[in-house]
Parts: C-alpha cells; structure tokens; sequence
C-alpha cells in the first residue's frame, strides 16, 4: 500500500492543510482524500503541485507502507504443498 505523507511534511514545514490548498489550488475534497488514504490514485500534475509548494521530491510525498501492519501475509502453495 502506498501512503500519501502531506500531514508530515506540512507539520514539518509549519504549514497548514488549509494553506496547502490554497497554495496548489486544489480542492480541498481531493487533499482530503488524499491525506485520508481514501484516494485510488494520483495524477503527475496534483503531484508536481504537492511538490513545488511543498519543496520536496515526489518520493518525499509518497511512501510504501509496510506491509506486516495490514494484516499476516498470505503465503501461495500449490495444491498437495504443505
């Protein structure tokens, strides 16, 4: 799963969502979704926008969650396999 870290780099940074926002131009609906772990995805521009208001790399916004916190892994075994 891929995490969207705005809150931590705008407490980082001193700067607020609302802030945020105002400073990208984007909606407030698709910051909160983002912040919330509710969006499917990201477009390139709404993250260029993140990025040069921020001053940070898209890798600083995005981050793998580890995966051992969803729940155990599933392993995949052939019929028979023990």
């Amino acid at each position: 799963m891929i995490e969207i870290r705005v809150d931590e780099l705008l407490e980082e940074r001193g700067r607020t969502f609302y802030w945020l926002a105002k400073e990208t131009g984007i909606s407030h609906s698709t910051l909160w979704r983002l912040k919330s772990g509710r969006a499917v995805g990201i477009n390139f521009p709404t993250l260029e926008q993140i990025c040069r208001a921020l001053s940070c790399q898209p890798g600083d916004v995005l981050r793998l969650a580890n995966e051992k916190k969803r729940g155990k892994r599933r392993s995949v075994r052939g019929k028979g396999e023990s």
